[in-house]
C-alpha cells in the first residue's frame, strides 16, 4: 500500500489527491511525533500558569475574556467541538471528509498546534481505517478555519456524531472506531481549538479542482482539435511562431497540442489547397489556443497558492519553536477564497466556448456541408439538437456559479468575527462547475466524434481518429435517433476515466 508522510515536509497536491480518492495510507515521521511532543509540553506549560492563554485557559471567540479554571478545561473542550458540530444540508463527498481530514492531520503533525501525541495517532489511524466523518454541506464561513465541517470530524474522534465506515455504510462513530480497535479520545486543553480552526476544507477542494483542471483542459484541447476538424478549420493558426508574439504559457502549451493532435488529418488536408476560401475561422475555433491557455495559466496560479497552503501550519493560537503561543490571524481563508472563486470563471468560459463549437456542428449554415443537427434523416430525426441545449443549460448555470464568493461576509460571533472569507463556499460551486464543465467536453466529443465520421471516406487525425475509436467502444456511430442522455453519460465516462491517450 503506498504511504503518505507527515512530517516538516510539506505535502505535494498528488499526494492528497492519493489519500483523498485512493488508498493510500498516512504515516507519522519521527520528527513529527517528536514536534508535537515538544509543542504539547509548553502547552501544559501554559495550562498550569496563572495568565490565561486563549484557547487553553479560556472561552472561545467573544467568550474568551472568560477564564476556565482546571477542573472544568476537558469539558471545554468536548463542548467546544460538540457546539460547533452545527452544519445542516446535504452530505459532503467522501474525497473531500478525507482531504480535509488529512489536511488537519499535516498541521497538527507540525508541532506548531499543541495538542497530543495520541491525538495525532488517532486521527491517522480513523484516516486509515476508511472510516470518514459525516460533514454537512452548511456551516462554513470560511474564517476561524472550516469551524462546523472540522467540528464534525473531530466529534467523530471523540466517538461521538455519524460517520461512513470503509465499506460506505452509515454507523455511529463509536461503534466504527470500536470495530477498527480505534479508541475514542478525550480532549485535553487546546485540542478542541487545534482540530477545528484551519482553512483544511477549502483547501482540499482547491487541491482536488486543480487535478481535475488539469486534466479537463487537456480533454478541451482535443474536443477542440476535433471540432475544427470536423468543420473544416485550419490548423495554420496554431503556429508556434505566432504564439510566440504573445507568450503565454498557457496559450503556448495548448497551441502546441492542437496542432499536434491534428497532425496526418485528411479531412485537414483536404482543404489546404489554393483553392480553399476559408480565410478565418469563427473565434471559438481561432481562438481556442487562448481561451484555454488563459485557464492554464489560472491553474498554474491556483497551484502556486495551494502549494503555499499546503506548507503552511494554519491554527490559532499557535505554538512557536520558541514555545510562545501567539493569538493569529492565519485561518483566515481569503487566499484560498480568491482563487477558488478565480477558477470559476475560466471553468465557466471554457465551457462557453466549447458550446459555441457544438452548436456550429449542428448548424447547416455553418457546418460546411454537414446534414442539419447531425441527423439520419433531418426532419424525422433531431440528432444532437437537444443535446446542445443540454450544454447552454449547464454553461448558464456555470456563469451563475462564477459569480463570486468571497466578496460576501456576514459578521458572526457577537461581531468578534466581523469580516469572514466564503472560501468553503466559494470551493463548494467550483466543484459543481468542474462537474459542469465536464459534461459540456462530453457533448462536444459525443457531436464531434458524430461530425468525424460523417466526413468519411477522408480520415481524421491519428489521434482525434483514437478518440472517435474509443468512444465508438461504448457509443454507436451515426444513425437514426436514439436515446442520448446515455451515450452523454458514457462519454463523460471515458474522460473521468482519464482515457484515451490523446487527452
Amino acid at each position: 500500500m503506498q504511504h503518505v508522510e507527515l512530517g516538516p515536509k510539506a505535502l505535494t497536491r498528488d499526494e492528497v489527491a492519493a489519500v483523498a480518492r485512493g488508498s493510500a495510507a498516512v504515516r507519522l515521521t519521527g520528527e513529527a511525533r517528536e514536534a508535537v511532543a515538544a509543542a504539547r509540553a509548553h502547552i501544559e506549560r501554559l495550562a498550569s500558569a496563572e495568565r490565561p492563554t486563549y484557547g487553553v485557559s479560556t472561552g472561545f471567540g467573544a467568550l474568551a475574556v472568560r477564564h476556565i479554571p482546571p477542573d472544568r478545561r476537558a469539558a471545554l473542550q468536548q463542548a467546544l467541538v460538540r457546539s460547533h458540530a452545527a452544519g445542516a444540508g446535504p452530505e459532503v463527498e467522501r474525497e473531500v471528509v478525507r482531504a480535509l481530514v488529512l489536511l488537519r492531520l499535516r498541521t497538527l503533525a507540525s508541532g506548531h498546534t499543541g495538542v497530543r501525541p495520541e491525538t495525532v495517532e488517532t486521527m491517522a489511524a480513523m484516516l486509515n481505517a476508511g472510516i470518514t466523518p459525516v460533514v454537512h454541506e452548511f456551516g462554513s464561513l470560511g474564517c476561524s478555519g472550516d469551524l462546523a465541517p472540522l467540528s464534525a470530524a473531530a466529534l467523530a474522534l471523540t466517538g461521538e456524531g455519524m460517520v461512513r465506515d470503509a465499506g460506505n455504510d452509515l454507523v455511529p462513530a463509536a461503534d466504527a472506531l470500536a470495530a477498527a480497535g480505534i479508541a475514542p479520545l478525550r480532549l485535553a486543553e487546546k485540542e478542541g481549538l487545534a482540530l477545528i480552526n484551519g482553512t483544511d476544507g477549502m483547501l482540499g477542494m482547491l487541491v482536488l479542482a486543480i487535478h481535475d483542471l488539469r486534466h479537463l483542459l487537456d480533454v478541451a484541447d482535443l474536443t477542440a482539435a476535433m471540432s475544427v476538424e470536423a468543420l473544416l478549420g485550419t490548423d495554420r493558426v496554431f503556429a508556434a511562431d505566432l504564439h510566440a508574439l504573445r507568450p503565454h504559457p498557457g496559450q503556448g502549451r495548448s497551441a502546441q497540442r492542437m496542432a499536434e493532435i491534428l497532425s496526418g488529418s485528411e479531412i485537414v488536408a483536404s482543404h489546404r489547397g489554393p483553392d480553399c476560401n476559408r480565410v478565418q475561422d469563427a473565434y471559438s475555433l481561432r481562438c481556442s489556443p487562448q481561451v484555454h491557455g488563459a485557464a492554464r495559466d489560472t491553474v498554474a496560479h491556483a497551484e502556486t497558492v495551494a502549494d503555499r497552503e499546503l506548507a503552511s501550519a494554519v491554527d490559532n493560537p499557535v505554538v512557536l519553536a520558541d514555545g510562545r503561543v501567539e493569538s493569529n490571524g492565519n485561518f483566515h481563508g481569503a487566499p484560498i477564497a480568491y482563487v477558488l472563486d478565480f477558477l470559476a470563471i475560466p471553468v465557466a468560459d471554457v465551457a462557453s466556448i466549447a458550446e459555441r463549437r457544438t452548436d456550429r456542428m449542428l448548424d447547416v449554415n455553418r457546418s460546411h456541408g454537414l446534414p442539419p443537427f447531425l441527423a439520419d434523416d433531418p426532419g424525422v430525426d433531431s440528432g444532437h439538437m437537444i443535446a446542445q441545449y443540454t450544454q447552454a443549460a449547464i454553461v448558464s448555470e456555470l456563469k451563475r456559479l462564477a459569480v463570486p464568493a468571497s466578496v460576501d461576509s456576514i459578521p458572526s460571533s457577537a461581531m468578534q468575527e466581523d469580516h469572514v472569507s466564503m472560501g468553503w463556499s466559494a470551493a463548494r460551486k467550483l466543484r459543481k462547475a468542474v462537474d459542469g464543465l465536464r459534461t459540456v467536453l462530453a457533448i462536444e466529443y459525443l457531436t464531434a466524434a458524430r461530425a468525424l465520421d460523417l466526413r468519411a471516406p477522408l480520415k481524421p487525425a491519428p489521434a482525434t481518429a483514437a478518440a472517435v475509436a474509443r468512444l465508438r467502444e461504448v457509443v454507436p456511430g451515426p444513425g437514426p435517433d436514439r436515446h442520448l442522455a446515455p451515450e452523454i453519460a458514457a462519454a463523460e465516462a471515458i474522460i473521468r476515466n482519464g482515457a484515451p491517450q490523446s487527452w
